[in-house]
């Protein structure tokens, strides 16, 4: 419990730091925030405005901390409620880690020190402290390797109960956890199929199946739910792929991958080896080491975190996905359990009920203090490989301006600084348009925007009633009569990049330019953040 509590005060305090006293935030975490907010305090309240672009459980976390933003907006103006789930859930990764060490009979300073490398990790301390839904993810992951491991030594089913409910969740938290539902599948059936000896895998058939089914089944039940609400709501079924405002989508209009196959596939190697520099070392010793002690536990990790780096890897070089060091971050706990499964398995841990094919483990330490001392040096030797690459533009189009956190001037021949400090100013020109129309009289429904690029907007407001959002269930009838319809403001994007897929855009296609019949210009507002749009707010005819 102490663990869990400092390492949530000390993300909490980084993420408020961040946000509050540099103004930092991230896109997506926002999107995510605005989205929670839409749920409870839009003029049209329901929960199917959560959107079915991403998948819901990480804005869902946000809603009773979002509840209060009705008393102080500053909750979601400043992204506070995301900052605290993705805390609480980095803070649960964490113990997750520790409890990996325990499981595997390290003496308490071991798994405390191999504990305090991964939660002090520069890329675990930035993601557990922005609102992403990193966190959340790895926690759900992490969560998984811990029962699957327990599961290979105790074969008790309540280990793979829970490991497919937590997969289940993460699946819930990010699309990537597919794969990962499907390579532990794969790896139980393997395991289970091999538990009398490869003589005898025929009569073991049967119970691999169900084993498999046992870790896998939540996580397609959610699958299946979660695809056909969004079918059943917004008429697609797989929505991040076939939506205008999807991953799909916003690759089409952003131009697509830029980088050939083979320059994608040495990003993806590249940023893998950044996050986790042991790798190389780690994977064939490991190998060798678990062949000799015939030891499966080995192969949880790496196939449950390797599956969803390698979906990853695959995704960006066929140009299907961004090229985001952060799609990367589960190498780091892939390395941290490598490094404690170097020391042989040793007592065993508390469990509800072994199974007929439990593995009795050895008493006594698990290692000598040398070899406990160079593991640690060895999980240490990645944190500043992690955090050079985190710094460096190439590889981290947005986490490298951390560097210039305290750079409020930079040169202005300092194309790098320059650029970091239009990242660290995303969203205060929403921030500063939000409190403009907060001081202006308007009632209910007199804004319409599209949420596209408006989240940063909406988020930053103190009367997210006043807007009408694509989430509204009347928003398509507003849209096609404004001023019919009461509203009194158009919040327009240019045509173009990702503002071809605004609704205002789509159905005014010169709304922009000349407020396509409808509206006149009142005035525009220049963007002093990365890849933000200017705003034009026209005033709607009557």
């Amino acid at each position: 419990m102490r663990l869990f509590l400092g390492a949530f005060a000390g993300y909490f305090a980084v993420g408020l730091t961040l946000s509050l006293r540099f103004g930092y935030l991230l896109g997506d975490a926002l999107s995510r925030t605005s989205a929670a907010q839409a749920v409870l305090l839009s003029r049209d309240p329901h929960v199917s405005a959560i959107g079915f672009i991403f998948t819901p459980l990480t804005a869902l976390l946000q809603l009773p901390l979002v509840a209060l933003s009705s008393w102080w907006s500053a909750i979601t103006r400043w992204n506070i409620s995301g900052i605290a789930v993705s805390a609480l859930f980095m803070a649960g990764a964490t113990v997750m880690v520790l409890g990996i060490c325990r499981d595997r009979g390290l003496v308490g300073w071991h798994s405390a020190l191999i504990t305090a490398v991964f939660a002090l990790n520069p890329m675990i301390v930035f993601y557990g402290a922005n609102g992403m839904s990193e966190a959340v993810f790895l926690f759900f992951t992490c969560w998984a390797v811990r029962r699957l491991i327990r599961w290979v030594h105790t074969d008790d089913v309540h280990d793979l109960i829970v490991a497919g409910i937590a997969l289940a969740l993460a699946y819930l938290t990010r699309y990537d956890a597919v794969v990962a539902i499907a390579g532990a599948a794969f790896l139980v059936a393997g395991v289970t199929l091999l538990r009398r000896g490869r003589n005898e895998w025929r009569a073991m058939r049967r119970q691999a199946i169900l084993d498999a089914v046992l870790v896998a089944g939540p996580g397609f039940i959610a699958f299946l739910v979660w695809s056909a609400t969004s079918w059943l709501i917004t008429g697609e079924l797989l929505t991040q792929l076939t939506s205008t405002y999807g991953n799909s989508a916003i690759l089409e209009q952003s131009g697509g991958s830029t980088g050939t196959p083979l320059v994608n596939a040495s990003f993806a190697v590249v940023a893998v080896l950044a996050m986790g520099p042991l790798l190389p070392l780690l994977l064939p010793v490991g190998a060798v080491l678990a062949k000799a002690r015939g030891d499966l536990e080995f192969l949880v990790a790496p196939v449950v975190f390797g599956a969803i780096l390698a979906f990853q890897a695959v995704t960006y070089i066929s140009g299907s996905t961004f090229g985001f060091l952060r799609f990367y971050i589960c190498a780091i706990p892939l390395v941290v359990v490598l490094v404690v499964q170097l020391a042989p398995a040793r007592g065993n841990p508390h469990t509800r009920r072994r199974g007929a094919f439990v593995t009795l483990r050895e008493d006594g330490p698990s290692v000598g203090r040398p070899v406990a001392v160079l593991s640690v040096v060895l999980s240490l030797l990645a944190v500043p490989v992690t955090g050079w690459a985190m710094l460096t533009p190439s590889l981290s189009s947005q986490q490298y301006s951390l560097r210039y956190l305290l750079d409020a001037h930079p040169d202005v021949s300092d194309v790098d600084a320059v650029k970091a400090r239009t990242v660290i100013a995303s969203f205060s020109t929403e921030r500063e348009l939000a409190a403009y129309l907060d001081r202006m009289d308007l009632p209910e429904g007199s804004i319409l925007v599209d949420t596209v690029y408006g989240f940063g907007v909406l988020a930053a407001s103190a009367h997210p009633k006043r807007f009408v959002v694509p989430s509204d269930q009347d928003f398509t009838t507003i849209l096609n009569d404004p001023a019919a319809a009461g509203v009194e403001y158009l919040l327009t994007v240019p045509n173009s990049g990702r503002g071809e897929s605004d609704a205002l855009n789509r159905r005014y296609p010169t709304v922009y330019d000349n407020g396509g019949t409808i509206a006149t210009l009142e005035f525009e507002v220049p963007n002093v953040g990365a890849d933000q749009p200017n705003w034009r707010i026209y005033r709607v005819l009557s």
